[in-house]
């Protein structure tokens, strides 16, 4: 059957997302058996006390920066060998915090020191590459607020060093807080993926690997050949590691060296944390892999993976391309099965090549406790999808090169599952992206609806899954929304501003609530009535071609005209066209009627001559051949009814309505940002 220009370009554009999409997905399987490869054992001899510099760039981290200083005083290292650089750049209660913990420790004989720049110039790139002028060690340590080195780091760590070309060793990070939430179970889940199958298999082979900006250790002199930190990029560690592998520096994952760090228990956290990594790594992808691909003495396959890591968040929007238009190509009867006649095979290879492989990697990462790992693949795989819209705004942001400031990822000393963040400072607020991700959960209803009606019930779990994810994170971004300003972090009495605001943050969620339900009440009923008699009309047509009883052709006919009534009443009077711009014939359901016409008139014809005459036969020929031709224009007109303008119009007023609420919100998050900058 021919396609529309329309439902072409749109088949197109599936077809192309997913095999972008499996390719990706391919090559994380292609790492995943090279993480399993014996590698080579490194010769760790002893290699003394080098000297070390300890850097901790800190940026207002007053619930872990104490932490964090003391777990680096308490390793095991000698005092002489080991500077302790505290880059404070922060502008709260952590700038006091930390002096007196840094002029505790100096007391003790540490060699620590609190550096404060005066400014937040380049950020954390910006705090490091100031903090490397004076830095005179052999090797530089780097750990984020939010981690907590144990005492042994450094003496395991540092004899990994043991060729002349090795620059960087990065250990894996810990999750100390793990189990609190189901959103730091995907998290953690996420992040051994990540170190147990991307880093060490680049770290067993010739492939770029990447340094996480904390947990890791650097000689001095790789960081300074390959041209210190730069802060063009949000992702400074990205930067850094890809330009010293390309000067021909080692860099080497130790698995076995673990780091413990807090996760982010904040969704609204957790979704600054995935656009900076995001966007990071596309702009990395726009200044280095020129670069690469002309680097004669990197490899072939060294290049193909570092373009893979470095553009594979654009997964994330060809995910929502995909999520866009196969309701469209179910409303528009495309057979999209992997095998035509065997529409089960669709489930099982969508299962097979997600979840079902996802779970042989967990076996050989976790071995005997790899079940109860398992069991958290459900909801990193709904995170995963819920993130697709935060973080294709990423990837958008860098292509256009849109500039953002360095945000960190704010962290409350949260440990046990008893702990509690929600009246602590840096509480972040909702975004606009959570407008974005509501309307992929509505579209994601009326998709699981159009594949029910379509017939194509295989797709509603693929459908439900990302819908689920979409609706969970946005609703993770409203409730985690905090509208109580505490600066100091103990409780105190909501000032009558606050109660206010409280006030206006709870009806405007029962307003979001009311709309998505209102919208969606809307988009079922405008289903009912536009789309799902097509579909019926469509299954009477069926029922035409597949039989020659004239008493029962005659009633497809009559509910066919039946439910073309109810179609033609909400067309436009004076052209019954849903095609607005370029309408075309085989649309115009005025010539649907008109054929409709006819083949009611040619079975009346045929009912009066008997049936083993050649104009009973010739007259049954002609009605199944108008049945075939009106089922196509009717698949052809499919995708237009749902762009009318009065759909267009609803979608404008029901999107400006949840843009009104977001707007009165982010006036009041601008008023509680005065009073915080005023102090009172």
């Amino acid at each position: 059957m021919a396609l529309n220009p329309f439902t072409h370009f749109i088949f197109d554009l599936f077809i192309v997302s997913a095999i972008i999409i499996t390719a990706y997905t391919c090559n994380f399987y292609y790492l995943a058996i090279l993480s399993g490869r014996r590698k080579e054992i490194l010769d760790t001899t002893e290699m003394g006390t080098p000297s070390v510099t300890v850097q901790l760039p800190i940026y207002n981290e007053k619930y872990v920066a104490k932490r964090l200083v003391e777990a680096v005083c308490h390793m095991d290292y000698p005092k002489e060998k080991m500077r302790i650089m505290v880059l404070d750049d922060s502008d709260d209660d952590t700038v006091e915090l930390l002096e007196n913990v840094v002029n505790d420790y100096k007391k003790q004989g540490f060699r620590i020191e609190h550096i404060r720049r005066g400014t937040r110039k380049g950020y954390k790139a910006g705090a490091l590459k100031y903090a490397m002028q004076t830095t005179d060690t052999e090797y530089v340590a780097i750990f984020d607020a939010d981690f907590i080195p144990p005492h042994w780091f450094l003496r395991r760590a540092i004899p990994h060093f043991t060729k002349s070309n090795i620059g960087l060793v990065q250990c894996r990070w810990g999750h100390v807080n793990e189990n609190y939430s189901a959103i730091t179970q995907a998290q953690a889940l996420s992040l051994d993926f990540h170190f147990l199958i991307e880093q060490k298999a680049k770290s067993n082979s010739h492939l770029f690997m990447n340094f996480n900006g904390t947990a890791g250790i650097w000689k001095r002199t790789c960081i300074e050949d390959a041209g210190g930190w730069h802060t063009a990029t949000l992702v400074e560690d990205l930067d850094l590691s890809y330009r010293a592998q390309m000067k021909g520096w080692k860099c080497v994952f130790l698995p076995d060296i673990v780091v413990d760090a807090e996760l982010p228990v904040q969704m609204n956290a957790a979704k600054r944390q995935q656009f900076r990594w995001a966007k990071g790594s596309i702009q990395c992808a726009i200044k280095l892999l020129s670069d690469i691909i002309v680097k004669r003495k990197v490899a072939v396959e060294a290049k193909i993976q570092a373009f893979i890591q470095l553009t594979r968040h654009i997964v994330y929007p060809l995910m929502l391309v995909q999520f866009l238009t196969l309701p469209i190509l179910l409303a528009s009867h495309m057979n999209l099965y992997v095998i035509s006649f065997l529409p089960a095979i669709t489930i099982a290879t969508y299962l097979a090549m997600g979840p079902g492989a996802y779970v042989m990697i967990i076996q050989s990462m976790y071995h005997k406790s790899w079940k109860s790992k398992a069991k958290i693949l459900p909801a990193l795989l709904v995170y995963n999808a819920g993130m697709s819209v935060n973080n294709s705004v990423a990837v958008f942001d860098a292509v256009l090169g849109k500039k953002n400031e360095f945000l960190r990822t704010p962290k409350y000393g949260i440990i046990s599952k008893g702990d509690d963040w929600r009246d602590k400072a840096y509480n972040l607020p909702f975004t606009q992206t959570t407008l974005l991700e509501i309307f992929f959960g509505v579209y994601g209803i009326l998709g699981i609806f159009i594949s029910i009606f379509s017939n194509n019930p295989i797709f509603v779990p693929i459908i439900g899954l990302q819908t689920v994810g979409f609706f969970y994170i946005a609703y993770m971004s409203l409730s985690h929304t905090q509208f109580k300003r505490n600066k100091s972090g103990k409780n105190q009495t909501l000032t009558k501003s606050e109660k206010m605001a409280k006030t206006v943050y709870r009806l405007s969620m029962v307003g979001i609530v009311g709309i998505i339900v209102f919208g969606a009440v809307m988009a079922f009923h405008g289903y009912n009535s536009d789309i799902y008699p097509i579909d019926r009309m469509r299954g009477h047509l069926d029922g035409i071609i597949g039989t020659s009883d004239p008493s029962v052709l005659q009633s497809h006919i009559v509910a066919i005209k039946q439910d073309l009534a109810i179609v033609m009443e909400h067309l436009p009077e004076d052209n019954k066209n849903p095609v607005w711009i370029f309408p075309t014939p085989s649309t115009d359901f005025l010539r649907i009627e008109s054929n409709i016409n006819n083949m009611e008139q040619s079975i009346a014809r045929i009912s009066a001559v008997p049936k083993d005459s050649s104009a009973y036969h010739t007259g049954m020929m002609d009605v199944h051949d108008r049945a075939l031709l009106i089922k196509t224009n009717l698949m052809d007109a499919t995708p237009y009814m749902y762009v009318s303008i009065s759909n267009v119009l609803f979608s404008t007023i029901w999107i400006a309505a949840i843009i009104g609420i977001f707007a009165a919100l982010k006036r009041k998050k601008e008023q509680f940002k005065e009073i915080d900058d005023s102090g009172v």
